[in-house]
């Protein structure tokens, strides 16, 4: 990795007064280590791949150099094309990052546009007529309009790609190599991941020429200021314990993780039973909805939102001191990138997992085994519910993953389901010609068999229209408190076989 001398505030990276007067009014005042890094190489017009993740200020280290070399090159955009191009893999993400170049751009007449699924394209179509400084775009919707001829790639001269790996896990490699192709050879490519996998790492050989390289380790001061703890319950208590925790805890914003659309669907009904407000955001909720139960969430007018993994992907909202696991995720690294969620700017976070025995207890193992830490655990279930767990308890000896023959490889991702943005029809969530798109969780793979989990084992996620109902299963309590250490595992390379989101 490449080092740039180490500049500890904004104003030392020589940024044009416009941007400089607008960073001073969001009160920006020392940049992160992406920043850092980044920013003074991408004004020299240099190709740049990031490693890092979610939160540690990746939109500004591309945004604030991109517009910079705007303003040292005003000229108007030829009509139906754009002079950046922004690729995230989710509307909301998408969205975020369009705020985040209009508030830097204030003082600058920027012109700039949204191309996302679940709104109607003719009005995107009309936004690029004249031609627009910068476009913030989901791949699928993107190819849309270039095949209708709404829009012309040939003027791009920035591209950006954000979170790569997510890309990957959601399908869209072969759309970013189609868009990749329409784009002129002399551009500047900035390409951000949270990790680097092999077919990532192919890919951004092929897009860039000698990029400086700059990573950013996860920071673990935020990890050791959030409180973990485990719930071992019941299956069927689930919901009433959850309503216990929302009325018991002295929560300012909590989110709520389910594995499916339903099953958030099913949680907001029951917390609105018992008389608290909570909100659902996934795929199957329009973007008018979802866009104002964010606005809703943001400030404070709901204080409980429940997502799935993949709806919840890029929202970055502060203040949220609970990040509550109703279904523990299939995949560990899914569990960090849930509770980073808290914790956040200094603050302290609760993560609560409730954890119902069988799968579940798998999952947390896995969890265990990736953060290298046993996490505390309180044991809520009944006799009944005990003496079923320990009946189900699985066989199998606890050992590293790796020595467990037939076991998902450390650090396995789930991919190859389109969520997050389609084409044609609503086989990919959260971008769709027609709207938001529903997909079942238990989906074929392309030679037509139902995907299973690694090591034999039937997929469990369920589809939209069943709930999960998980076998119960015992685990020794470990009483070990906190987390000392977090770290993303590198993903396995290729496999064709990933599970999908549920989402």
């Amino acid at each position: 990795m490449e080092r740039t001398p180490l500049l500890t505030s904004f104003q030392d990276f020589g940024l044009a007064d416009p941007i400089s007067r607008a960073l001073k009014e969001e009160n920006y005042v020392t940049p992160t280590p992406i920043q850092a890094q980044t920013i003074p190489f991408a004004l020299t017009g240099r190709d740049v791949v990031g490693i890092a993740q979610t939160g540690t200020g990746k939109t500004a280290s591309f945004a604030l150099p991109i517009l910079h070399r705007l303003l040292e090159n005003r000229i108007r955009p030829q009509p139906k094309t754009c002079r950046v191009l922004v690729l995230s893999p989710t509307r909301e993400l998408s969205g975020q990052i369009l705020d985040s170049f209009n508030a830097y751009g204030r003082h600058i007449r920027l012109s700039s546009t949204l191309a996302i699924g679940g709104v109607p394209m003719g009005r995107q179509v009309r936004s690029l007529m004249q031609g627009v400084d910068v476009l913030v775009a989901t791949p699928g919707r993107l190819l849309d309009l270039v095949q209708s001829n709404g829009l012309k790639l040939s003027s791009v001269e920035f591209l950006v790609l954000d979170e790569a790996d997510r890309m990957l896990d959601m399908g869209f490699i072969n759309d970013i190599r189609k868009i990749v192709a329409k784009l002129p050879i002399k551009r500047q490519t900035l390409f951000f991941s949270a990790t680097m996998p092999k077919d990532i790492a192919e890919l951004a050989d092929s897009m860039l020429r000698d990029p400086a390289r700059v990573a950013v380790t996860p920071v673990s001061s935020t990890a050791e200021r959030i409180q973990q703890r485990i719930i071992q319950v019941d299956f069927s208590a689930k919901p009433a314990v959850l309503t216990k925790l929302l009325k018991d805890e002295p929560i300012n914003r909590a989110l709520v993780f389910t594995r499916t659309k339903h099953g958030a669907d099913k949680v907001v009904k029951s917390l609105a039973k018992a008389g608290i407000a909570a909100n659902a955001i996934h795929g199957n909720k329009s973007q008018n909805h979802r866009e104002r139960t964010l606005a809703a969430f943001r400030s404070g007018e709901i204080r409980t939102l429940v997502a799935t993994d993949i709806a919840a992907r890029g929202i970055d909202v502060d203040g949220i001191s609970h990040v509550i696991n109703f279904d523990l995720p299939n995949v560990p690294e899914t569990y960090v990138h849930r509770i980073g969620r808290t914790a956040r700017a200094g603050a302290d976070g609760i993560a609560i997992s409730l954890v119902a025995g069988g799968e579940e207890l798998s999952y947390l193992r896995d969890i265990e085994r990736l953060i290298r830490v046993a996490l505390p655990r309180e044991d809520h279930r009944t006799d009944a519910g005990r003496e079923a767990a320990h009946a189900k308890s699985p066989a199998a000896p606890h050992q590293h993953r790796a020595g467990r023959p037939g076991s998902r490889p450390q650090g396995a991702r789930p991919g190859n389901a389109r969520h997050g943005d389609s084409r044609h029809g609503d086989s990919r969530h959260g971008d769709s010609r027609h709207g938001a798109g529903r997909p079942g969780d238990g989906q074929k793979s392309s030679n037509g068999s139902r995907r299973r989990r690694s090591g034999g084992k039937p997929n469990s996620a369920p589809n939209d229209r069943q709930e999960q109902r998980p076998a119960h299963g015992a685990g020794k309590p470990d009483g070990i408190q906190g987390v000392a250490f977090l770290r993303r595992e590198s993903r396995p390379n290729g496999n064709p076989n990933r599970k999908p989101y549920s989402h």
